[in-house]
């Protein structure tokens, strides 16, 4: 019992720090809230269309606005203030939600409104992602860093398990009004935390300047870096092809397994639980090499294979623990090379930049696998997927054969580990 407790200790010491554990608090209400809204969209969408393509092109309307944006959301968070800057964007996702849930109270929503309050969230998305992920470090002393984004990252990861299966629930049992009422309502708890936190006990970053072609610099910075720009130009492969569960997953279970609206959430928060076990597997990785990446989406590529053909639920439950577990560990080692090499004065940036390849890439890779699924059938569309991962960790591996060295250098010591980028708000 002793060394549990210590082992617990050491785990959740962050927890210990006012500040962290006011945020820590309110983002684990908030980001379980976040995906009713995620996956009530999804299943509203389907609903009224019953069409691949239009869940395509809400993804399109959800991350659009990251890879319009993002890099100059990563460029704000270097500049701000950035409690101030989450209070402001999370005031309006919050009103986002209300407006959903007032449509779908309406009855018989217009798709083409839905699509316009998605667009707003994604723009709330672009500059809350790199400030929220810039934070973390801020609350907690230089020792406790790893800990603190380790504990995020599990945050994040863990949301994932609940907020979908909640979201099921909520909608079969009262309706889309009341999963995005709820949302609305989870904010209610981040805002209080980001108000109570206190600013004179932070540890806030220098604050970047203004000036020209700062946005250019942050690209030029991470493409003169191999570390940077192969783990990117992965994400953005695998991005694009592979990661549109939220697009692929409703068709799969409806017309190739033959499930319900919760059977998707179901599947779902299966695939989430595989993404935890693979988040608490690496959250303590301080060193990370592109062969750790490349692996990795090998790895996720042979979940999407089996994913493909799966005759079953009873196959597909298994298979989606290990397609979860590849997925985050694609997510973690590349995210985690950005958080170990990049400059701290940089890091807002390249966050921002690693989001546009991931979350941004998706207005391209959701029209485009939506229209395989609905033209050719959901397993294709998941094949596809298969083979853009597997090809991107292949060309990871060729990249590092070429180079004659498979490690990237070993980070300080003293530097955060690994984060996940979360599709949340």
């Amino acid at each position: 019992m002793t060394r549990i407790r210590l082992l617990t200790a050491g785990t959740f010491r962050s927890l210990h720090i006012r500040n962290f554990r006011l945020f820590f608090g309110g983002q684990l209400i908030s980001q379980v809230g976040n995906w009713l809204t995620l996956v009530a969209q999804i299943l509203l969408v389907y609903r009224l269309t019953h069409n691949g393509v239009a869940l395509g092109l809400l993804s399109a309307a959800q991350f659009g606005p990251v890879l319009l944006l993002g890099a100059w959301g990563g460029l704000v968070a270097d500049r701000s203030d950035k409690r101030r800057l989450l209070l402001i964007v999370q005031t309006v996702a919050m009103l986002q939600s209300f407006t959903l849930a007032a449509l779908a109270f309406s009855g018989n929503p217009p798709v083409a409104a839905i699509y316009a309050v998605a667009v707003v969230g994604g723009i709330t998305m672009a500059f809350d992602n790199p400030a929220r992920r810039s934070f973390v470090v801020e609350m907690v002393p230089h020792d406790d860093i790893a800990n603190a984004v380790s504990l995020n990252s599990a945050l994040m990861t863990s949301s994932r398990i609940f907020g979908p299966a909640l979201a099921g629930f909520l909608i079969a049992v009262a309706g889309f009004g009341w999963a995005f009422l709820a949302d609305g309502l989870s904010y209610i708890a981040v805002l209080v935390a980001l108000w109570l936190i206190r600013t004179e006990e932070l540890h806030a970053a220098p604050i970047t300047e203004r000036g020209k072609g700062q946005v250019r610099e942050g690209l030029r910075y991470a493409h003169s870096q191999t570390d940077l720009w192969v783990p990117l130009v992965m994400m953005a492969i695998v991005g694009t092809l592979a990661f549109n569960f939220q697009v692929i997953l409703p068709l799969f279970v409806t017309r190739d397994l033959h499930g319900a609206d919760t059977s998707f959430t179901l599947l779902f928060s299966v695939t989430s639980i595989g993404a935890l076990i693979g988040a608490l597997g690496t959250a303590r990785r301080t060193t990370v090499n592109i062969t750790n990446v490349a692996n990795a989406s090998l790895l996720f590529g042979v979940g999407l294979a089996l994913m493909s053909v799966a005759p079953s639920f009873a196959f597909a439950f298994p298979v989606g623990l290990l397609m979860g577990l590849g997925s985050i560990s694609f997510l973690t080692s590349s995210t985690a090379i950005v958080q170990l090499r990049a400059n701290p004065m940089m890091r807002g940036r390249v966050l921002a930049l690693q989001a546009i390849v991931f979350l941004g890439s998706t207005p391209i890779g959701g029209p485009i696998t939506g229209w395989v699924a609905q033209r050719f059938g959901a397993r294709w569309a998941i094949a596809l997927g298969a083979a853009a991962a597997l090809g991107a960790g292949l060309w990871g591996l060729a990249v590092v054969r070429n180079q004659g060295t498979s490690e990237v250098e070993d980070a300080p010591a003293e530097a955060p580990p690994l984060t996940v980028i979360d599709p949340a708000r």
